[in-house]
């Protein structure tokens, strides 16, 4: 389902209002248990009985307290994302704790049991929240339930030459290169390779243009070092034209990945730096050559290391079965 937001209020799916729900009765239940029955814990896991069961029921009043604070996210998780969030780690430092007294001594591993019902079942949904909302928080928020077309973005988006996609693509072939956002080390290392792919464009008769996710104009910061000639721009800002093209938010292996690290570490090897977040931080990219209102090839990033490989894109548009038509300016026939 995607994250739909206007007004600070993003949509969310309905497992996220059941996991809290779940999880606030379940607090209040342990806790009103380790009140009324503040010796059962130690009994049924063969220990003694506590000398000062007080303490067993003040962690019981804790936890239903926590149980609250789930029921009151339950309403609007992506909201109240710091209450989950909070649980979260609770449920990561009281495990860690309780492994470290099994493993002096101080508790017999027959108690571990309370740690699974407790902590690890939710690890993994109060997880899937935060990253739902990191999307909803970190990315762009959808503007449209249901994306453009690639037919309806290009009569829509202009150039910064002031010719809509649509009308670009009817002249002449245009290589269309998403971009990460500018602060993205991947991005610079694009950036500081411009010409070459300017160059490599032309080769094929076809016309290099930039996507990118902010406001128009915005961009020129970080292009103006990078251009030795202007090179016409789409600016994105609500990543609609992605969306059109195929190209969604990336998850934790696409963006984080072990592929990805590495050639981070080459690109700062490289001297490409990484700058602030100037656009979408999940926005996957890619590159694609469009003409007269169709994709003629594709190739949507698998990571956010992915860069544009545009020799190979020439190349699968034509083993497609493309040919330039010599006739005219760079015809596509099919």
């Amino acid at each position: 389902m995607p994250t739909l937001c206007a007004n600070r209020d993003c949509s969310f799916p309905r497992w996220m209002t059941v996991t809290l729900v779940a999880a606030g009765i379940y607090n209040l239940a342990f806790g009103l248990w380790t009140i009324c029955w503040p010796h059962l814990w130690f009994d049924w896991s063969g220990m003694e009985r506590s000398r000062y069961p007080e303490l067993w029921q003040s962690v019981g009043m804790i936890v239903g307290v926590f149980g609250i604070g789930y029921l009151i996210a339950a309403s609007n998780p992506i909201r109240h994302w710091p209450i989950v969030l909070v649980g979260l780690l609770g449920k990561i430092l009281g495990p860690l704790g309780f492994a470290k007294a099994i493993y002096v001594g101080a508790l017999p591993l027959s108690s571990a049991w309370i740690i699974i019902t407790n902590d690890l079942i939710w690890w993994l949904p109060f997880a899937a929240i935060l990253w739902k909302t990191a999307q909803a928080k970190v990315g762009k928020p959808i503007t449209r339930e249901e994306p453009y077309t690639t037919e309806e973005a290009a009569e829509v988006y202009q150039l910064s030459t002031g010719e809509t996609l649509a009308e670009a693509s009817k002249e002449q072939t245009v290589v269309l290169v998403f971009l990460r956002h500018f602060g993205c080390t991947f991005t610079r290392q694009i950036l500081r390779g411009l010409q070459d792919l300017k160059a490599e464009a032309e080769a094929n008769n076809a016309r290099l243009v930039l996507v990118h996710m902010l406001q128009h104009g915005d961009e020129q910061d970080y292009l103006a070092s990078a251009q030795s000639s202007p090179i016409p721009r789409i600016a994105d800002p609500n990543c609609e034209l992605y969306r059109a093209f195929g190209l969604g938010k990336g998850g934790l292996f696409e963006l984080f990945g072990p592929r990805v690290w590495l050639r981070g570490a080459l690109s700062l090897f490289k001297g490409c730096g990484v700058g602030h977040l100037a656009g979408d931080g999940l926005q996957m990219p890619g590159a694609f050559l469009y003409r007269d209102g169709a994709i003629r090839s594709a190739q949507p990033a698998r990571t956010a290391s992915d860069l544009p490989d545009l020799p190979k894109l020439f190349n699968q548009s034509k083993a497609d079965g493309s040919r330039i038509d010599e006739s005219g300016p760079n015809r596509v026939v099919i």
